[in-house]
């Protein structure tokens, strides 16, 4: 039976999650108020900043070979591509959330292509924040939160409701990104 979030404990020894903070760091002085699916800034909905990292980074390979195996092993969806060919650097300081949201569903399907999963990869320690606790309903709308651990790769079906609940102290940091294939039949 497949289930409709996965988490990998990667264990990624700490000299790694350091190795990727670097890098994505070159890409603060781009931090901006995040948007509502590319939108608009709407601070009820979503109040923290992001920046965007291409897809050809790195990054992008090796967060594609975690996503490629997690979906050959549970999800057996048909995927092309990372949306838009980015990866979005999220930080969400104190009092920063973002409200209950599905990163795909009818009304966001184009003519081709939709989101089909989600990736979240937690870059910060549960020491280095407070809060910020991501969390999902399942089916039956039972909530259940995804690990706080450094290093944790979170995929789920991007038609499941999520947040990011308020940040108490310190920064929660993270990459997110949209795994996307051909329209649902």
């Amino acid at each position: 039976m497949a289930n409709l979030t996965c988490w990998h404990m990667t264990e990624l020894p700490t000299e790694i999650v350091e190795i990727i903070e670097r890098d994505v760091q070159k890409y603060d002085e781009y931090t901006k108020d995040s948007e509502v699916r590319g939108e608009q800034v709407d601070k009820v909905i979503r109040n923290s900043r992001n920046s965007w990292i291409p897809s050809s980074n790195w990054i992008g390979g090796w967060l594609w070979y975690y996503i490629d195996r997690i979906n050959r092993e549970n999800f057996c969806y048909d995927l092309t591509d990372i949306d838009a060919c980015t990866i979005q650097y999220t930080q969400y300081g104190p009092g920063q959330f973002y409200n209950w949201h599905q990163d795909e569903g009818l009304e966001g399907l184009d003519k081709e292509k939709c989101r089909k999963l989600s990736v979240v990869l937690q870059l910060s320690s549960p020491e280095e924040y407070t809060g910020g606790e991501f969390q999902l309903l399942n089916e039956r709308s039972h909530l259940y939160m995804a690990p706080k651990k450094r290093g944790t790769l979170i995929v789920f079906d991007s038609r499941t409701r999520h947040r990011v609940r308020p940040v108490h102290s310190g920064i929660r940091k993270s990459l997110v990104g949209w795994i996307v294939g051909p329209r649902w039949r």
